[in-house]
């Protein structure tokens, strides 16, 4: 299984953390996100949105990072994080729906306004995040309340790819200066659960693309 992935991106960094909790073997394959690889023919061949990851697996060719954990998951049966007990899997499933729909936009305000732009040499435009903060507010709400009685977003006893899924717009949390103070459920679930997993340590990259981390 090849994934071709630049690790700085949100999907690319879901999409490795998540099978590395699986313990699924893949080869990366580097797609330089800042060099605009991704908008080369090679790998517009592999996925025509332009967009990064990409995974082949023989023949086979997947994009949506989501569907990706979804495939590995069952290809390598990796129930112990994505479980084939239909109501278990259907959460799961409406979960990572809600991450690319909703949370994902939404967290992504956060990281164009406060490290995308900086790092091109901008800066945050405040307008611009104080119209995302009911909407953020909204979405946290609902994550916040789920995590109120789950130690982990499904209540299964460990992980899953929803857990991965959901914590990947959040990566860079403390550049993104996301507004969590009034979300305790959320920030025990990310800085005492997620953070402290193998497979998200393996997987940092921060500020200038290096593991130093920020605060929380």
């Amino acid at each position: 299984m090849h994934i071709y992935a630049d690790p700085i991106t949100v999907n690319c960094r879901k999409v490795l953390a998540g099978l590395q909790l699986m313990k699924v073997p893949y080869e990366l394959v580097h797609v330089d996100y800042f060099k605009a690889e991704q908008k080369s023919d090679t790998f517009m061949a592999l996925n025509p949105n332009a967009a990064l990851p990409a995974m082949k697996d023989g023949d086979f060719i997947l994009w949506e990072s989501n569907a990706i954990l979804m495939y590995a998951a069952d290809k390598h049966q990796a129930a112990a994080h994505y479980p084939t007990d239909l109501q278990t899997r259907a959460d799961i499933q409406r979960w990572l729906l809600w991450e690319s729909s909703s949370w994902f936009p939404s967290c992504y305000v956060y990281l164009v306004e406060n490290c995308v732009k900086p790092l091109l040499g901008g800066s945050a435009d405040p307008a611009i995040l104080e119209a995302q903060l009911q909407n953020f507010n909204k979405l946290a709400g609902i994550l916040e309340a789920r995590l109120a009685s789950h130690q982990w977003i499904a209540g299964t006893p460990q992980p899953t790819i929803a857990d991965i899924a959901i914590a990947s717009p959040m990566h860079l949390h403390g550049w993104q200066q996301l507004p969590l103070a009034n979300f305790p459920h959320i920030r025990r679930w990310m800085f005492d659960h997620i953070e402290a997993l193998p497979c998200w340590e393996n997987t940092w990259i921060g500020e200038g693309f290096t593991t130093q981390k920020a605060d929380a």
